[in-house]
């Protein structure tokens, strides 16, 4: 295995040189730095992570907590993330919590907390004060994906302003019997998302001054399969049933519109639906949504963690609260028409 000493050789520089150009160090010129990494090119130099660990006391190790793999919206945010935190040359520890509390603890009481990884950086989690006490005291940055992290930075939508603005946009359409189908409490976020959701559903009714009515409120999980069965039972009484749906996620929405296409609905015509997440679905539906970029927001989040561990300042290794308002866009398609019987 080619070491720093052949990739010192074959550059005609010092291993110290090389030790600092591979690091990114900046007392190194701009043209003994392309010599050494066009020699470890050529030679196929791969450094050794426990020498790079020994050297620097950092792993190039970066961690990542998320609540379930098995699910699009943390899947995609995990691959925005994946792929930006590889692309920066450092490596990923995943850790899960499908495994409850207990994994939770052990997560953060042992595993984090063997200095295997520089940074940490979670999705749809809010920390405890004891788990960023842990981080702070080891000076592990972190940053989160979700919604506001007393103590750390983290990255999150207007949750409450994404369900207004759906809402609104039925409404604009002329809509003014406008049902929603919300996440269920057993899907209930840390960072309340469905509740957030309904909250600017509420809103938009309000300052349109129209009515709001139970029965078209619904719950669902967050699938298709969820949204199906919860759009069935509330357009399931055509004598009553709402003209409009606002779904909390899109996935929530694919159901729905194909619940409706089940019971003799036409999407538009007869009944509109809107959703939020921006799936890569939503084309395929038809799907008026409001779009967050999901895999940007994992993209970002990564960059900015490492931002902070590259910067060599020492105060961008400490944690302190900064949420970071993600932009989000209506994005108008079949699924959503002008009422023209209201």
């Amino acid at each position: 295995m080619v070491g720093i000493i052949e990739v010192a050789q074959h550059a005609g520089v010092s291993t110290a040189t090389v030790s600092r150009a591979l690091n990114g160090k900046a007392n190194v010129s701009a043209r003994a730095r392309e010599r050494v990494l066009k020699s470890a090119q050529e030679l196929g130099y791969v450094a050794s992570s426990s020498a790079y660990t020994l050297a620097t006391g950092k792993a190039k190790n970066i961690g990542v907590v998320v609540p379930f793999i098995d699910r699009w919206f943390f899947s995609t945010i995990l691959e925005g993330a994946v792929n930006a935190i590889v692309n920066r040359g450092y490596d990923v520890t995943l850790y899960s919590l499908s495994g409850g509390n207990e994994n939770r603890n052990r997560i953060f009481d042992e595993l984090v907390l063997r200095k295997r990884v520089d940074g940490v950086l979670t999705i749809a989690l809010r920390l405890s004060e004891s788990e960023l006490k842990k981080l702070a005291e080891l000076e592990k940055p972190i940053i989160g994906i979700g919604g506001p992290i007393p103590g750390a930075r983290s990255i999150s939508i207007d949750d409450e302003g994404a369900g207004r603005l759906a809402t609104a946009h039925l409404i604009s359409l002329g809509h003014t019997k406008i049902g929603m189908i919300s996440g269920s409490p057993v899907t209930q976020m840390e960072f309340h998302q469905p509740y957030l959701r309904m909250t600017g559903y509420h809103e938009a009714l309000l300052d349109a001054n129209l009515d709001f009515h139970p029965q078209w409120m619904a719950e669902a999980t967050f699938t298709i399969d969820g949204g199906y069965h919860a759009a069935k039972q509330m357009l399931g009484k055509p004598q009553n049933a709402p003209t409009a749906i606002f779904c909390a996620g899109d996935e929530i929405a694919f159901g729905a519109i194909q619940a409706a296409r089940d019971l003799g609905l036409r999407v538009p015509q007869d009944i509109s639906v809107v959703g939020i997440d921006g799936h890569p679905l939503a084309e395929f539906y038809g799907l008026s949504t409001v779009d967050q970029k999901v895999m940007n927001q994992g993209s970002k989040a990564a960059d900015t963690l490492i931002d902070n561990l590259e910067s060599g300042d020492k105060k961008d290794l400490k944690n302190f609260e900064q949420l970071t308002i993600w932009p989000i866009d209506l994005v108008v398609r079949s699924s959503t028409a002008r009422r023209t019987d209201s």
